[in-house]
């Protein structure tokens, strides 16, 4: 007799894919299981038995599980990014049937994610691109899941999710519905370049302790234990207290001073901090955590180069300050408090900018209540920002919500004293120090914006705004270069011309040049250096 259907299906059986199935499966719905390396299938299903004779179904082709699922199918598929999610789809979608419904759950670009939804709506399929964050830890026992795709394909799985996901007491299971098309991989994108952040403003909390008020593995063990009873409590503070607490299994001390000073990476950071580019956010907390882990991994150069600054006195640490240990620890805590309020604030504004070019209607605080359990980034913290969104959902900055304003004006002598006491010590702390060059840019009504500006129409005819007209009427260029010579002579952008021929080139695309004349010496009309004949007028190439 032909066992029964099961409920949903998963393909892909690593860590992370045995655990979501496993955590399914304790929840009460049968799944099927499937991977291409059958080896993985029959782990899972052993697994399944000891930990309680879950309802784990294993199969070794892809035909035979597909067919072994409920319909309307569901499908998740947990494989690495890129080419390998495509491979899985045409595998099995070509067992699927018209209503059948794929959720690819790993770290994935959201513009693939839609690409595919298009594609999978062709064929009459039903696609979800959705985020877990918390780990093997979070998807075995209770991850947060961020949805996105097909509101209808939610619709079919939502019960499972709801069960599955991270349930946090006062304010429920951490998942939503998160938007159409690639929504939900970008929020998950987002929280990953946030987690970036905050690693790396903790590693520096570390650094100072250590480094300037010479505190212990124990001391620091006993330091961050306490700050994870207060507003710092997180799942990134409580794990950072247990690491000071591992002693090397492999000779003498600590662990974590054994542990090699370069950092790793997989993607979701670099694509945060490109997206912020390409959407003119500022992200300098999560973009300085990126630089900080690309110069860890020139392990290598930076051993020569501290050979280099040694032989000409300069040490690792400048000097020993004489400081007050306590002092500097509550110091720390509250600068660490204070940049994690911006690592926050630059990624929700993130998340809203894309929200507003895609259309994707997507609610900040919503947001904050399904990140407060089961992910990386899980804090008492995030209550706080989703309150700060429900009393004003068009909140143009973290920073500028009545409680938060107050907290950073609290903090922000402790938090300039520790960015002090790390430069004359010479320990770099650039998440802290950008979060606060960040905090004081953003206060200021008026900032030295206007001399770049000024440098701009200067060179290359930007145009630029006065203060003492309406902001609408742009000005024409009217600062003038310097006299190059007693000729100059009017030219355009169209002066790219051959010396033989009087016949234009393109001129080059910029619209801020195009409507134009500009003062240009003959000398600036220079030869091009593989062809002799053609001037290259580089006057008006200068354009940023």
């Amino acid at each position: 007799m032909a066992a029964p259907p099961t409920r949903i299906g998963l393909a892909g059986l690593a860590v992370m894919g045995q655990n979501l199935a496993l955590n399914i499966a304790e929840k009460g719905f049968p799944i099927s299981v499937y991977n291409r390396t059958t080896s993985k299938v029959d782990e899972t299903v052993e697994r399944a038995k000891k930990e309680g004779d879950l309802p784990v179904f294993g199969f070794h082709d892809p035909e035979s599980f597909v067919n072994s699922v409920q319909k309307p199918r569901v499908i998740i598929m947990l494989v690495k990014a890129g080419a390998p999610v495509d491979q899985t789809i045409k595998t099995l979608s070509a067992y699927m049937e018209k209503g059948d419904c794929i959720i690819d759950g790993g770290n994935e670009w959201y513009e693939n994610t839609e690409r595919r939804e298009k594609a999978m709506a062709e064929l009459g399929l039903l696609y979800l691109g959705m985020g877990v964050s918390g780990g093997e830890e979070g998807a075995r026992h209770g991850p947060s899941l961020m949805p996105g795709g097909s509101f209808e394909a939610y619709k079919n799985i939502e019960d499972i999710l709801i069960k599955v996901a991270a349930q946090v007491p006062d304010s429920g299971p951490c998942v939503t519905y998160i938007g159409e098309g690639g929504s939900g991989n970008f929020v998950k994108m987002v929280h990953n370049g946030i987690e970036y952040g905050d690693m790396q403003l903790i590693a520096e909390a570390y650094d100072v302790l250590k480094s300037v008020g010479k505190l212990s593995n124990e001391e620091l063990k006993n330091v961050f234990t306490e700050w994870n009873k207060g507003e710092l409590l997180s799942f990134l503070i409580e794990i950072t207290a247990d690491i000071f607490g591992i002693k090397d299994d492999k000779g003498d001390g600590h662990l974590v001073d054994k542990v090699l000073d370069k950092t790793g990476m997989k993607g979701t950071g670099k694509w945060t901090v490109q997206q912020a580019a390409d959407l003119s956010v500022a992200a300098p907390t999560i973009a300085s955590s990126l630089d900080s882990r690309f110069l860890s991994g020139l392990k290598e150069e930076r051993v020569e180069a501290a050979k280099v600054f040694q032989s000409g006195g300069l040490g690792e640490i400048l000097t020993d300050q004489v400081v007050d240990k306590e002092k500097l620890i509550n110091d720390v805590k509250q600068a660490l408090y204070a940049s994690k309020i911006c690592s926050y604030a630059q990624g929700m504004n993130l998340i809203r900018a894309k929200s507003i070019e895609k259309g994707w209607d997507l609610k900040l605080g919503e947001l904050a209540r399904i990140w407060k359990g089961g992910c990386i980034i899980r804090a008492v913290f995030l209550d706080r920002i989703k309150k700060a969104y429900d009393r004003n959902p068009d909140l143009a900055n973290l920073l500028v919500d009545p409680e938060f304003a107050k907290e950073i004006i609290d903090r922000q002598p402790a938090w300039r004293r520790v960015i002090c006491v790390a430069i004359n010590s010479g320990i770099s702390t650039p998440g802290m120090s950008i979060s606060l060059a960040y905090f004081d840019t953003y206060r200021r009504a008026r900032l030295p914006a206007n001399l770049v500006q000024a440098q701009r129409d200067y060179f290359g005819a930007h145009t630029y705004e006065r203060t003492d007209m309406p902001a609408s009427e742009a000005m024409e260029s009217s600062l003038s270069p310097p006299a190059l010579s007693s000729s100059p002579r009017v030219v355009t952008r169209t002066a790219l011309a051959s010396k033989n021929s009087s016949s234009s080139l393109p001129s080059t695309s910029s619209s801020c040049i195009g409507e134009y004349i500009y003062i240009v010496h003959p000398d600036s009309l220079l030869p091009h250096p593989s062809k002799p004949n053609l001037s290259v007028e580089v006057s008006i190439t200068s354009d940023e």
